[in-house]
């Protein structure tokens, strides 16, 4: 990464030490089907994210003051396989140094990694998706842990709701609960959907979107834009929504694909994720310290990887 700190924040705020929230960036699009670029992505939101004015008007906060590290970027390429197990690793050591843990990608791919820490870290653990495709696939192109594939092992392990989705694999169907998952032309029609969907998540939740949940209109530099997605304000009320009802202990953004002619798209992956930060901060002074609910003595230990303890320099 070219950037030094996240949004060009002074020193005194992006620290590790000092710092309440980690963002991993992962230039990852090994597994790609159609418009590649997504391992662009990272640095295209950085560089929006230099741009873009640090004081939220609708929380009238300025969340970067609660201090934002920008880790090292998660690199490997040799598999998807390895590729997910770094993300797991090195999202897993700094959920264990007690920090708000985000992750920008890449494809979706990335997201089974975080998914997995995450899933190990926080008991009951809700998977909140925003997304144009399901992403429901077993395995694809020979691997699990394809973009295409970004959601199986969620769906198996923890308490899936699916947002926003119009794309799929009819094999998906075998897998998705019909109960848990909002497609976008019912939504539309769907005054009650908010609650419905909050009324079903757990206490704590994590949070991946894939950019191309919204609509071309507002979105249209992602890997596979499809016609009839949400909204700026909508998806940030039901965001809004999440985080305040509920204990968010992380999220993922994915999907940025970048195109030189066209900003916006970057400049709205910048936005909403300081959005994101911004509601999850709203309530806590910037010297109050940050406390998750992550304790690993309360995990089952069929939960635990073989690398749940190991001590590295993440």
């Amino acid at each position: 990464m070219k950037t030094k700190t996240y949004a060009g924040i002074e020193d005194q705020y992006s620290k590790l030490d000092n710092s309440k929230i980690v963002l991993i960036p992962v230039p990852y699009d090994g597994t790609s089907t159609w418009q590649k670029g997504a391992d662009k992505g990272p640095e295209a939101f950085l560089e929006a994210s230099e741009n873009m004015e640090l004081y939220d008007i609708e929380t009238e906060t300025e969340v970067y003051k609660q201090g934002v590290f920008l880790a090292d970027a998660v690199t490997e390429n040799a598999s998807p396989e390895a590729m997910v197990e770094a993300v797991h690793k090195v999202v897993k050591n700094y959920i264990k140094k007690n920090k708000f843990v985000t992750t920008f990608g890449g494809e979706h791919s990335i997201s089974i990694g975080t998914i997995r820490a995450f899933n190990e870290c926080f008991e009951d653990l809700t998977v909140l998706q925003l997304d144009a495709h399901a992403d429901l696939r077993k395995t694809y192109q020979g691997s699990s842990c394809n973009h295409a594939c970004a959601l199986y092992e969620a769906s198996q392990n923890t308490n899936l709701i699916q947002v926003g989705i119009r794309s799929m694999d009819v094999i998906e169907t075998t897998v998705m609960d019909d109960d848990k998952t909002y497609f976008a032309h019912e939504m539309a029609d769907d005054d009650n959907w908010v609650d419905e969907a909050i009324d079903q998540m757990t206490d704590n939740v994590y949070i991946t979107i894939d950019l191309d949940v919204f609509d071309p209109s507002i979105c249209p530099s992602t890997g596979t834009p499809e016609p009839g997605g949400l909204l700026w304000y909508e998806t940030l009320d039901f965001l809004r929504q999440v985080f305040e009802e509920k204990n968010v202990v992380g999220f993922d953004i994915v999907e940025l694909c970048p195109n030189p002619t066209e900003k916006a798209s970057d400049f709205l992956a910048a936005k909403l994720y300081y959005k994101l930060l911004s509601y999850k901060f709203l309530d806590e002074a910037v010297d109050d310290e940050y406390e998750s609910n992550f304790n690993n003595e309360s995990l089952p230990n069929n939960k635990l990887s073989k690398t749940y303890f190991d001590d590295d320099n993440y």
